[in-house]
């Protein structure tokens, strides 16, 4: 969703944190648009930790990727289409919005906007003329998550933008998917993403303790 400007130099990202950076983008789109076939295809043939054990016990990321996985393989996308419509689009007021600031500063929701225009302004990132969501949408704020992971910034820096301007706003509105009535993949979606988001969060926790 974004112009990103030049990456640091140096070496490329380790390949788990190559994978972070497709988790992110993998949320980014699920939120973005409404999961096409391909899309659906790619995540039900794909594998997870789950799949090599035997019997033995997954943590609560892997349960839910596996249970992504499953309800891909039986998705109907022009089921799934309306979901995405009924969630974040709708008729008049979407019964979802996908804009973080709503959840995160719900009282100065332009205050956060300017902050974080201020925040991608100092990295040299711009939102595309073409692009109607505000920066502030989820699927904008993976992307930028994307961008420092696979430009191998500074953790600090992925930590205080993911602090600041992603979790804050991103749990909850993932709670107000999975609370949505008459849903069954974009549940599952919102699941999976919010214990993502929460691992990182550990992740994040841990690095700050060592």
């Amino acid at each position: 969703m974004s112009d990103a400007g030049e990456a640091l130099p140096g070496t490329a990202p380790e390949p788990e944190e190559l994978a972070r950076a497709n988790l992110y983008g993998l949320v980014s789109r699920f939120f973005y648009a409404p999961a096409d076939p391909n899309l659906l295809a790619e995540i039900s043939s794909a594998r997870g930790d789950a799949d090599d054990e035997e019997g033995g016990s997954e943590n609560d990321l892997a349960a839910a990727w596996r249970d992504l996985r499953k309800v891909c393989r039986t998705a109907y996308p022009p089921v799934v289409r309306q979901e995405y419509d009924g969630l974040f689009i709708g008729v008049g007021k979407a019964a979802v919005t996908p804009y973080l600031s709503a959840y995160a500063e719900p009282h100065s929701p332009d205050r956060y906007l300017v902050r974080l225009r201020e925040q991608l302004d100092a990295w040299g990132l711009a939102r595309r003329d073409s692009v109607f969501e505000v920066e502030d949408h989820i699927s904008g704020a993976c992307d930028v998550m994307r961008w420092l992971i696979e430009g191998t910034r500074p953790l600090a820096e992925q930590r205080t933008f993911f602090h600041s301007f992603v979790y804050p706003g991103a749990i909850p509105l993932f709670v107000a998917v999975q609370n949505a009535p008459s849903l069954t993949f974009y549940q599952h979606v919102a699941k999976f993403a919010a214990q993502f988001f929460e691992l990182e969060k550990v992740a994040f926790e841990m690095e700050d303790a060592a």
